[in-house]
């Protein structure tokens, strides 16, 4: 695609266009999937009867339109996912991300937690991690509590968003001296709402 991310804009606003630029190419992917579930085929259904020739029960050309459009939104969107990383490490500190990447064998009990979850939706992304009510964020990612500033969580919301379907280390405080480790899958479509069906907030110790 070699769209570059616009130096005119601070690091912020660029992942946030990039964010936006991801959920219009999932839009069309969606669009472009309506049109081979309306004529009742997959990415991977034959387009030929068996004697050759083409099918007459489905509109061809634009089954093959779609196949091709597809493969090409979803090569824009590997490559928009990069820039939002890419993104997103200008937007925090190299040390923290090198932070990050040492967490599992340095000591954690330096960190300090940032977010509370206030409450975990049935059958979620935060379930299936093992998240619970009254955990205390200690690290999302790349993130910890130098990484937010007024109160917001917006970073966190954008880390969520640029690794929907990939999996985020979260280490939280559980009880008063639990520290663990989980594996947070962020995604849609898992029937609810959001990517992590889980309601966190800002907390300070």
């Amino acid at each position: 695609m070699g769209m570059e991310l616009p130096s005119r804009n601070s690091p912020a606003e660029q992942v946030r266009a990039l964010v936006l630029r991801k959920d219009a190419i999932e839009a069309e992917i969606d669009a472009q999937a309506s049109v081979l579930k309306t004529n009742n085929v997959t990415m991977q259904s034959p387009l030929v009867d068996p004697e050759g020739f083409p099918r007459a029960d489905i509109d061809v050309w634009e089954v093959r339109h779609a196949r091709v459009r597809i493969i090409e939104l979803r090569n824009d969107l590997k490559d928009i996912m990069d820039q939002i990383m890419k993104g997103l490490q200008g937007v925090y500190d190299p040390a923290i991300v090198a932070e990050a990447s040492q967490s599992e064998t340095s000591s954690p009990s330096g960190m300090k937690p940032f977010a509370k979850v206030d409450g975990v939706a049935p059958g979620s992304p935060a379930v299936a991690a093992g998240l619970l009510k009254e955990d205390l964020i200690l690290s999302f990612g790349s993130l910890t509590q130098s990484s937010f500033s007024a109160n917001s969580l917006q970073p966190l919301a954008s880390l969520a968003a640029a690794h929907e379907n990939r999996e985020v280390p979260v280490q939280i405080l559980r009880g008063k001296d639990e520290i663990l480790t989980l594996k947070l899958l962020p995604r849609k479509g898992w029937g609810g709402r959001g990517l992590l069906g889980c309601h966190i907030v800002p907390y300070a110790s």
